[in-house]
């Protein structure tokens, strides 16, 4: 008789198919792993049932919150879809018992006064983390400058930057995506400038990495950059204010989505149309994340009501006159 299937060869199984489809599965895989050795520790054998998902949710995250939960059971969700179709008697837990598994709290908003200062502070920093200062203080101010996510600019590559063109070519992004960022003059002579202290570090060819760690070769990695970043902002006292403990380098993100909104709606734009060019510009896959920032973020709720006000007092006053 043979032996019976362990959960973790299921999930292993699972994840290796998915790849072959193409997706990444960076963090939900860790996690289907992490139930699937939880299961098998726990001597749970035959199909996956509600019983043993609801055990690990909470068993596992035992300190977290109900939000915490609900996220871990959404990650599962998909793996319990492919076991129920080789398996009928496979359960997963019906509804949401934990509640809802998504949120987006509100991000910090940098002044322009804290971006200058952050960018500063990362030139005079010592390059004790992995990145020499030119290095953190040309990536922290690409960031500002493009709204690029983290992940984007560190896996930029010297051959992605098209300094006549004034652009940088940013490579299997989110959803394995690919997108042209053109840039603004200032952000090109930067990178230009960057680009003559990179030669010094190493090669620059096609292939060659923007952004190196100090004196190596090697691609700058988002550890050492987190580390820098945590120092910068704990040095300049940045109190946040939005809806985390922490300001992160993903506000720098949404500082550029939120100053460009901002900027629009003082010059009157007609929003609909400039948003479509907005979350191409930034990689949003679907259009409703770059309008979430018009609800989400004070800075803007404030103009998009003052408009809507003058809007609606004028269709009143047609009213009154018709």
């Amino acid at each position: 008789m043979s032996a019976p299937v362990t959960m973790l060869a299921r999930a292993e199984a699972y994840i290796a198919e998915r790849h072959r489809l193409g997706f990444a599965l960076d963090r939900s895989g860790n996690l289907t792993l992490a139930f699937a050795r939880f299961a098998d520790a726990s001597g749970h054998e035959g199909p996956l049932t509600s019983a043993i998902v609801l055990r690990w949710a909470k068993e596992q995250a035992m300190y977290a919150d109900p939000f915490t939960w609900a996220r871990r059971l959404n990650v599962l969700r998909p793996f319990a879809h492919h076991l129920a179709d080789a398996d009928p008697g496979t359960t997963f837990p019906k509804g949401s018992p934990f509640g809802r598994g998504k949120r987006r709290l509100a991000p910090h908003i940098f002044t322009p006064a804290e971006v200058d200062a952050i960018i500063a502070a990362a030139r005079a920093l010592r390059p004790v983390f992995g990145a020499s200062s030119s290095t953190l203080a040309t990536l922290l101010g690409l960031l500002a400058a493009t709204g690029l996510r983290i992940s984007e600019a560190l896996g930029l590559r010297c051959a992605d930057f098209d300094e006549a063109a004034s652009r940088i070519t940013v490579r299997h992004s989110k959803f394995q995506r690919t997108r042209i960022v053109p840039l603004h003059p200032t952000a090109t002579a930067a990178l230009r400038d960057y680009m003559r202290t990179r030669a010094k570090f190493g090669p620059t060819d096609h292939s060659a990495p923007l952004f190196l760690k100090r004196s190596s070769s090697e691609a700058l990695g988002y550890g050492a950059v987190r580390r820098a970043w945590l120092q910068l902002t704990a040095d300049l006292a940045i109190v946040p204010r939005g809806g985390h403990r922490f300001v992160r380098i993903h506000d720098l993100r949404h500082t550029f989505i939120c100053r460009r909104l901002l900027l629009w709606q003082a010059e009157g734009a007609d929003i609909d149309n400039t948003m479509l060019a907005l979350s191409t510009y930034v990689g949003h896959v679907n259009l409703g994340d770059t309008y979430w920032y018009l609800q989400a973020v004070p800075e803007l709720m404030a103009p998009a009501g003052d408009r809507f006000e003058v809007f609606a007092s004028q269709q009143i006053g047609e009213a009154l006159r018709g």
